[in-house]
């Protein structure tokens, strides 16, 4: 309609072309990524200070706590030492 073009990612391994192909394009992209609500998405840049003060709120009352602490702490772990595409 006004000449976004779409792309839509539902797998992990698809993020990379997506975004290639987004950089690549003629026109403005949008992305739409389905991700995980129990993953709480973390800023590349977070300091072990800040994900510890997380982790920490986290705790003090979430009922799905150590699904969440666990899958988000995947996420840090694989920034740290950087996932293979």
């Amino acid at each position: 309609m006004i000449g976004l073009k779409g792309i839509f990612v539902n797998s992990p391994d698809r993020l990379a072309s997506a975004w290639r192909e987004a950089l690549a394009s003629d026109r403005p992209v949008v992305i739409e990524v389905k991700t995980d609500p129990e993953v709480v998405p973390l800023p590349p840049h977070l300091t072990l200070k800040q994900a510890q003060g997380f982790m920490q709120s986290i705790v003090k009352g979430d009922e799905g706590a150590s699904h969440i602490i666990s899958e988000t702490a995947k996420q840090v772990v694989g920034g740290l030492f950087g996932k293979k595409e």
